[in-house]
């Protein structure tokens, strides 16, 4: 079934910008994370940095907290440097898929919206490291250029 565009003129647009769409979710992912782990290990765009994060995680129950500290922080900077040039990507995913997941329970006492520091982001983080997950980095990656992906 061909479908019908309510405007017929961005067919084009659409069919050029397609073998793009994954490549962009995928550096926008990885661009999304890598400042959130800067925060967490370096302290940088008023983070914590990595004694303090370890002291949060300590507080919230996570323990040793260092090391929860040290996972999520690398998870986040080097895993959304791995998105960006889409290297390991279907580990990467999994272990974001597994992050999130305990991220949505945690938020979730807090309701919906991010704004309240509710579930939302961290739900459509999970659902995009289950998109990865599945269809692994695609075109125009490292982990497409290589003899075998994960």
């Amino acid at each position: 079934m061909t479908s019908r565009l309510y405007i017929p003129a961005l067919d084009n647009l659409y069919k050029a910008l397609t073998p793009y769409a994954g490549t962009i979710l995928r550096v926008t992912m990885g661009g999304i994370l890598i400042p959130h782990g800067a925060q967490k290990l370096f302290g940088m765009f008023s983070g914590p940095g990595l004694t303090r994060m370890a002291a949060i995680f300590d507080q919230i129950g996570y323990h040793p907290g260092f090391f929860w500290a040290l996972t999520i922080g690398l998870l986040e900077f080097v895993g959304g440097i791995c998105l960006v040039v889409g290297f390991l990507t279907r580990p990467v995913a999994a272990a974001l898929v597994i992050f999130m997941a305990v991220s949505v329970q945690f938020t979730s006492a807090k309701g919906f919206f991010w704004t309240a520091g509710g579930l939302e982001y961290s739900l459509l983080i999970l659902v995009v490291g289950l998109y990865f997950f599945i269809r692994g980095a695609g075109d125009h990656s490292v982990d497409q250029r290589m003899a075998r992906e994960f």
